[in-house]
């Protein structure tokens, strides 16, 4: 597994040998910066989606754990880097991912980042299990997917999606609109068990809001909040059996 990664380490020669190390014995680590103290350590972390931090103890102008203090709520896992043993306890208390002692031991160094890439594996595959949109039929949710996590919407608050490439624009009813990088196909079958009609290649309504339908070779569908859109021919009779 890729991880993507930092160095924080006032000690430029130490830097250099960690980074050595890494590309030849631990390949799957790509080192996406470099700092030398506590801010630009702190610069590094919130500009970069990180998976591991490697963190030097004592720096000038505070330490790792003045670091930690200033990041808050962390998604990155962090290997503590020191030559002194007495920090093994505070690195703990830190939820540190793993400790190497300097010098640096490459078997302990292979064991950390193969320690963190499990974690990572494990981290991922339960976050892909809760991102697939879905609906519960007695709470009447669905999980959208964002950067940062996923966020949670009635499916009652839906008024329409509506596809945009390769993403789908969701249409909420207090005038809100959510852009998701997923297709409207994927909405589609994450709906299934609710009231949602694809009406068309470009829509998916929620028929809970149609208030109206006019006639035509497909026709059109009139939403509570008075927004038309139009029904393909070949949709039309899946629209049509709900209100039989």
């Amino acid at each position: 597994m890729k991880l993507n990664a930092i160095i924080v380490e006032d000690e430029e020669t130490s830097r250099e040998i960690l980074k050595n190390y890494l590309k030849k014995y631990c390949p799957n680590v790509s080192i996406l910066g470099e700092a030398a103290n506590v801010e630009e350590g702190l610069v590094l972390i919130r500009n970069n989606d990180l998976d591991l931090v490697f963190l030097d103890v004592e720096m000038p102008f505070g330490n790792a754990f003045d670091l930690l203090d200033k990041v808050g709520d962390r998604t990155f896992e962090t290997v503590f880097v020191t030559a002194y043993s007495h920090y093994a306890i505070d690195a703990l208390n830190a939820h540190a991912s793993y400790y190497l002692m300097k010098p640096i031991s490459i078997d302990e160094l292979i064991k950390s980042v193969d320690y963190i890439s499990e974690i990572k594996t494990k981290e991922n595959a339960l976050q892909d299990q809760v991102l697939v949109p879905k609906t519960n039929s007695v709470d009447g949710k669905i999980t959208i997917p964002q950067q940062d996590g996923f966020e949670i919407l009635d499916t009652a608050n839906i008024l329409f999606c509506k596809a945009d490439d390769n993403y789908t624009e969701i249409y909420l009813n207090n005038n809100k609109k959510k852009l998701v990088s997923k297709t409207l196909k994927y909405f589609e079958e994450a709906l299934s068990d609710s009231s949602f009609a694809r009406i068309h290649k470009s829509y998916l309504v929620n028929v809970n809001e149609i208030v109206k339908y006019r006639k035509g070779k497909g026709g059109s569908v009139v939403l509570k909040n008075g927004k038309e859109i139009m029904v393909s021919a070949s949709k039309k009779a899946d629209l049509l059996s709900y209100f039989k």
